[in-house]
């Protein structure tokens, strides 16, 4: 890993960390990075220094305060005891914490998010939408968390498998109708050989056309849209 693990206080001053990843010149737009259903586990971190290789200064929040797993039974457990209010408080304080360090160029963030935080992507994008410019949301699920669209400011960016059981075709539909209706600015891309997690290199659904096609997707919304 190239990063680091970092503190960073919310509004209510409760202490959380994370990790970041800055680009080897030292400094470039914000990027916060969002776990799947694992934790914050080394995929998570990769991603982050992927985004920095590129230019990007990157920030992953730990949402689970240093729990993870590797047993999708564990994983469903931290995902249903996420609070809906806690994760809202450490999004923004990562949001803020990633805007005032001096490696973050931007005045606002993108966020990428995977399963779990492609959903929390959509959330942080609605609930600090003068913070967040760019939104990127891979197969993002979870039952309890329903981000209020009307509120999204960033252009949307999803990425879904067809053959994904647990976001659905028709959940997707589903959802680009509601950021249609909106009036929302929203680019989907779905992948027919395609599975839940396909992005993740380290998971048995791993789809390296896929992954690579996301990839490039992904790097040019981010340096279109964070501003």
């Amino acid at each position: 890993m190239k990063g680091r693990m970092i503190e960073f206080n919310t509004s209510n001053g409760q202490v959380f960390s994370g990790y970041l990843s800055i680009p080897e010149k030292g400094k470039g737009p914000g990027a916060i990075v969002l776990q799947e259903w694992w934790g914050l586990v080394d995929h998570i971190k990769q991603v982050c220094d992927r985004l920095a290789a590129f230019g990007f200064t990157a920030l992953a929040p730990d949402m689970y305060k240093g729990e993870q797993t590797d047993s999708p039974d564990q994983a469903d457990r931290l995902m249903m005891a996420l609070g809906i209010d806690e994760s809202e408080q450490i999004l923004q304080g990562a949001i803020k914490a990633l805007l005032a360090n001096q490696a973050c160029t931007s005045k606002k963030v993108g966020t990428v998010g995977f399963c779990l935080g492609g959903q929390l992507s959509l959330y942080a994008a609605a609930a600090d939408p003068d913070m967040v410019s760019a939104c990127v949301d891979f197969y993002g699920i979870h039952p309890n968390v329903n981000p209020p669209i009307e509120n999204i400011k960033a252009p949307v960016l999803g990425f879904f498998g067809e053959k994904d059981p647990y976001v659905t075709m028709e959940a997707v539909r589903e959802l680009k109708k509601n950021l249609d209706d909106a009036g929302k600015t929203a680019i989907f891309y779905t992948y027919p050989d395609a599975d839940h997690a396909f992005f993740n290199d380290t998971d048995p659904n791993y789809h390296q056309q896929a992954a690579e096609d996301a990839w490039r997707h992904l790097r040019q919304f981010l340096a279109e849209n964070i501003s």
